[in-house]
């Protein structure tokens, strides 16, 4: 059978519609309470489930989106090697990997090509979980694993919404750039949140509210012109990227089907509400600089309602830099 990793690690996986126990049958995997039967696509177990209406309606245009646009793409990547020059090249990152415990469960919630969850298997003896709507996307991110021998991350499609894994599963779990592109935010986080055992960590990725104004602009400028005046964005003047990395970035960030925007008060909101304590925000709430030094999984003030839209306008005055993508990291408490 050509997913060991059930057998590896069977306390953790759960069937997407019932959280029952899976097991392995017939080259394929069924659950033994409700027998809903899920196949394997070389290695990658297709642990899909359906929601209802319309979260579902939107859940099947957001993938049909990715499919043809998968985000980020590896073709300025070619080695693992280069994979960890990337990523420390990001800081944040380097921050995950030094900070994350030796021997951590750690899931990402809509990874895309997976390239970060490539990266925090390399290092540390981690167990590593990927998951997404896309399998166009796990399949470069499970040929780039198996290229680099990356021993300690594996990749599963799932359905956010209808998780295949049991509850408390995981140390950390991180969702970065996802929540913002389901039809039910809450409902998003409210699901993946679960997965989080106490005393772990979320880590999210959502779009600002304020910061994303110009973002917004340059969306009405594109289409007004034809997509002449790409140019206004910085990614697309960038002299290091190729063509296929500008055009994945155009089409995540002015073409998506599917957006919200969000603020700081709202997510520490859902912290608070569902057992979480802010720790940590990108940029930081006080609006001092980001370092490398930074401690994510510290506790720091959450500050004022008044310093906290200081921090949304500076934001928006900077241009909404890398899409106004602001990170909360919320500790289960319980």
């Amino acid at each position: 059978m050509d997913f060991p990793q059930l057998n590896r690690y069977p306390e953790i996986f759960a069937c997407p519609s019932c959280q029952e126990e899976l097991a392995l049958e017939d080259q394929r995997i069924q659950c033994l309470s409700c027998e809903a039967v899920f196949p394997v696509d070389n290695g990658i177990p297709l642990l899909l489930a359906s929601n209802e209406g319309q979260t579902q309606h939107v859940t099947d245009i957001v993938k049909a989106f990715y499919e043809e646009n998968p985000f980020p793409n590896y073709d300025d990547l070619d080695s693992k090697q280069s994979l960890i020059e990337k990523a420390r090249r990001g800081v944040f990152a380097r921050l995950l990997d030094e900070q994350i415990p030796k021997g951590a469960r750690v899931l990402e919630v809509g990874c895309g090509t997976g390239q970060l969850t490539n990266f925090l298997g390399i290092h540390w003896n981690r167990q590593v979980f990927g998951s997404d709507l896309c399998l166009n996307s796990l399949r470069l991110a499970k040929a780039f694993r198996d290229k680099s021998g990356i021993k300690n991350a594996e990749f599963v499609q799932m359905n956010l919404f209808k998780p295949a894994f049991r509850a408390g599963a995981f140390d950390i779990v991180i969702s970065n750039g996802v929540l913002h592109h389901t039809s039910d935010p809450l409902g998003a986080f409210l699901s993946i949140s679960r997965l989080v055992k106490p005393g772990g960590c979320i880590v999210i990725g959502l779009y600002n509210r304020i910061g994303r104004l110009t973002t917004d602009l340059r969306r009405v400028l594109f289409r007004l012109s034809g997509n002449r005046l790409r140019v206004l964005d910085a990614h697309m003047r960038n002299r290091n990227y190729n063509e296929t990395r500008k055009r994945a970035w155009f089409m995540d960030q002015y073409k998506h089907p599917q957006e919200s925007k969000h603020s700081y008060d709202e997510i520490i909101d859902w912290f608070e509400s569902n057992g979480f304590e802010f720790l940590f925000s990108i940029p930081k709430i006080d609006s001092a600089p980001f370092s490398e030094n930074e401690k994510l999984f510290e506790p720091h003030g959450k500050g004022t309602k008044l310093a906290r839209l200081a921090t949304q306008l500076e934001m928006l005055l900077t241009g909404g830099v890398d899409g106004a993508l602001f990170i909360m990291i919320g500790l289960k408490v319980k």
